[in-house]
């Protein structure tokens, strides 16, 4: 049958409760297979596509499918439940499945639950992505019971394993340090990674991790899932090996100080866990996630991005129409596309001119800037450039009219004094009134304003002391979900009202990368170290989940304002080309020599951008391992590569080795050519100019001329 809302065909499948029955969920290369038996739903496998036939599935444990407390579970478990009249165990038989096409290449699989006395039911949904090998999983609860239920644990997703070890591998960090990689073996018990912050759900830990089966993760080998929450508050995720060496997996929202009561008839619905399997190692891993975040996962992902200028590092606080209209100029005089205003435009009663006044009212600083907002579009028009700006609305200080007037808006427990962190409190987004204010905040400065081509989102901490004004007494649990469901909605209104105005997410550096916002998004800020030497190691450790289009990767002055460390102008820009390249570095403060090279690495990136935003990424030598590090993009038909190369540190006597390429074409020949070299300068790369084959570059690599610290290379390949 033809839909009525799209032009796809539906493909709708419904089975009901059938002793023995196999349901598949299939990808190109996974399968998911499950198996109902005795009315219960178990997990029969997880991993390379199998044959239709149950006796194609390799012989094993079927696992439980969705956990549950009080029926004889000695592990943890994905659902636990207080029912209306205090009984505490759930028992769910599996009542019915639904298979429907979503989408091209989408098929969606519903499996309805319910508990064998109670009238609650679990709905387990799953979204299997054919052409890019991600199934997109989450749980809808519900119940008709008289009188409200509690959850106490209630995971997006469970899946099982039977292998002979495991090695997880995380990210972790703090600011200027994010996206640290770090794999352990798991060994009898449970390993937990979690948030419990409500807000910056990625400050510390993330929820996207890799498991790798019967080995240590390597980059182009090996049995590896990769997972990743789809949430922006507080996670968990959960791996637990019983005695018989049997993984158990759940992932969803942390249930600490989080049980939600859930009123009759109210459909509770979590976070989706997007996961991938290859025996492809981590390298396959990625290029799923990054095709599929291309295409669902991140904003207009298949659009091309802006090259900018932000003030931030020039200027902080300290700035008036003059000084920004000059910057403006000297972006144009790059050819850059975009300036960006950071933060301290607004506040008038209490003005911005530091992190201690000013937000939550979001007006324009008369003082600042006399002639508004519309002055500095203006400029930037009139320069050719797009004008963007930098907004914090979920925040607001207690110096501010907005705390004077609406005091009872912010996140803070009665009878205890408030906590700040960077001088500042955090807006109560489970209150509908405090929603309406935020997208108001944002929709009246891009009306008031429609030049403005770019928003800077930032959120600066966490949540703490959590109470709600708005919550009664009995659901204060309720907050932290609430918050984070508010917040995307907000996301929601906000990209309905202006789908022409770019979004980047930040979150005092890298703090929000995860899936449940990047929809909104078109790029992230990974870290405020913009450091060249430690950003190499942020961005390789962002890159496992997330694709080069949404990285904003910017140029700063040395010493650098945060390691104050010196590194070559090349460096940075070469560092900075690997994702969506930005500015802080202004061209006021260069020489002629900087400013010379500047612009002519600003216009050989754009020559090759789009190689990086849509081509496969292959990480070839690890930060982490090495004194060098490289990788390359390749695109999809394999005609184009962009290449670099980075020398750490120098040791003497230490030979480095011949870089094998990886992604390329062996039958091709390809056209070797060192860019970015700057104005005048020769290349020292061998094969600079000359036709290779594919085959040998990738079986017998190539001699990179980096012999001093700092040194770095970016080569074109062209297929010839």
């Amino acid at each position: 049958m033809k839909s009525f809302f799209s032009s796809f065909l539906v493909l709708l499948t419904v089975s009901f409760a059938c002793a023995g029955e196999i349901i598949r969920i299939d990808t190109k290369d996974n399968s998911l297979v499950f198996k109902v038996q005795d009315q219960k739903l178990y997990q029969l496998w997880f991993g390379a596509k199998t044959g239709d036939k149950l006796a194609a599935l390799p012989q094993g444990t079927a696992f439980p499918a969705y956990a549950t407390f009080g029926t004889g579970e000695v592990n943890e478990v994905a659902l636990r439940v207080t029912h209306a009249d205090g009984n505490t165990s759930t028992e769910l038989l599996f009542e019915s499945v639904i298979k429907e096409e979503s989408g091209p290449g989408i098929v969606q699989t519903r499996i309805s639950l319910k508990d064998s006395f109670y009238p609650l039911r679990v709905d387990l949904v799953f979204k299997a992505y054919f052409a890019e090998n991600i199934i997109q999983q989450w749980a809808e609860i519900s119940h008709s019971e008289d009188g409200r239920v509690t959850l106490y644990n209630f995971a997006s997703a469970q899946l099982s394993f039977k292998a002979t070890s495991y090695w997880l591998t995380q990210l972790h960090g703090d600011w200027g340090n994010e996206m640290n990689l770090k794999e352990s073996r798991l060994t009898e018990g449970i390993k937990i990674i979690d948030s419990k912050l409500g807000a910056r759900a990625t400050m510390y830990a993330t929820p996207s991790f890799l498991l790798s089966l019967d080995a240590p993760g390597a980059e182009t080998q090996g049995e590896t899932i990769g997972a990743s929450l789809a949430w922006p508050g507080s996670f968990q995720v959960a791996l637990e090996v019983n005695r018989m060496q049997e993984l158990r997996l759940l992932a969803g929202i942390n249930p600490f100080a989080s049980q939600y009561v859930l009123d009759k008839n109210e459909l509770f619905k979590t976070p989706a866990l997007l996961y991938t399997y290859t025996n492809g190692g981590r390298g396959q891993v990625s290029r799923n996630f990054h095709r599929w975040a291309r295409k669902y996962g991140i904003r207009d992902g298949e659009k091309s991005r802006m090259t900018l200028l932000n003030n931030w590092e020039a200027t902080y606080f300290d700035f008036n129409e003059e000084k920004l209209a000059r910057i403006i100029r000297d972006a144009a005089s790059l050819d850059l596309e975009l300036f960006l205003l950071d933060d301290g435009w607004f506040g008038n009663k209490y003005p911005r001119n530091n992190d201690q006044a000013g937000l939550g009212d979001w007006q324009v600083n008369k003082k600042k800037l006399p002639n508004g907002i519309g002055f500095l579009v203006k400029e930037s028009q009139k320069n050719n450039v797009r004008f963007g700006i930098w907004i914090e609305p979920e925040m607001v200080n207690p110096q501010s009219e907005l705390y004077e007037n609406h005091p009872e808006w912010v996140i803070a427990q009665p009878h205890r004094p408030p906590i700040l962190f960077r001088n500042q409190l955090i807006l109560d987004l489970a209150n509908p009134e405090v929603q309406q204010f935020v997208f108001n905040a944002v929709d009246d400065l891009l009306r008031a304003n429609p030049g403005i081509a770019y928003v800077k989102w930032d959120c600066n901490r966490f949540i703490q002391n959590g109470g709600s004004n708005y919550l009664p007494a009995d659901k204060q649990s309720n907050l932290q979900i609430g918050y984070a469901r508010g917040l995307l909605s907000v996301y929601e209104k906000v990209n309905k009202a202006h789908p022409g105005v770019q979004l980047m997410l930040c979150s005092g550096g890298g703090g929000r990368m995860e899936y449940g916002s990047l929809p909104y998004f078109h790029e992230y800020w990974p870290s405020d170290n913009t450091d060249a030497i430690q950003r190499i190691f942020i961005q390789w450790g962002g890159s496992m989940f997330f694709p080069a289009i949404a990285s904003c990767n910017h140029v700063s002055t040395v010493p650098n304002h945060q390691t104050r460390r010196v590194t070559p102008l090349k460096l940075r820009f070469d560092v900075a080309m690997m994702g969506k390249m930005g500015m802080d570095l202004q061209p006021g403060q260069m020489s002629a020599e900087e400013f010379a090279f500047s612009k002519s690495a600003i216009a050989t990136y754009k020559e090759i951008r789009e190689v990086i935003f849509r081509g496969d990424l292959y990480r070839l030598e690890s930060p982490c391992e090495s004194n060098r590090a490289s990788l390359m993009y390749v695109t999809e038909d394999k005609t184009r590569a962009i290449f670099f190369g980075f020398l750490l540190h120098r040791k003497v006597g230490e030979f480095l080795p011949g870089v094998k390429l990886q992604g390329l074409d062996p039958e091709k020949s390809y056209l070797v050519k060192e860019i970015n070299m700057g104005p005048g300068k020769n290349s020292y790369l061998s094969t600079h100019g000359k036709v290779v084959n594919g085959s040998l570059m990738m079986t017998s690599g190539i001699s990179l001329p980096l012999n001093n610290e700092y040194d770095s290379i970016v080569i074109e390949l062209t297929a010839h």
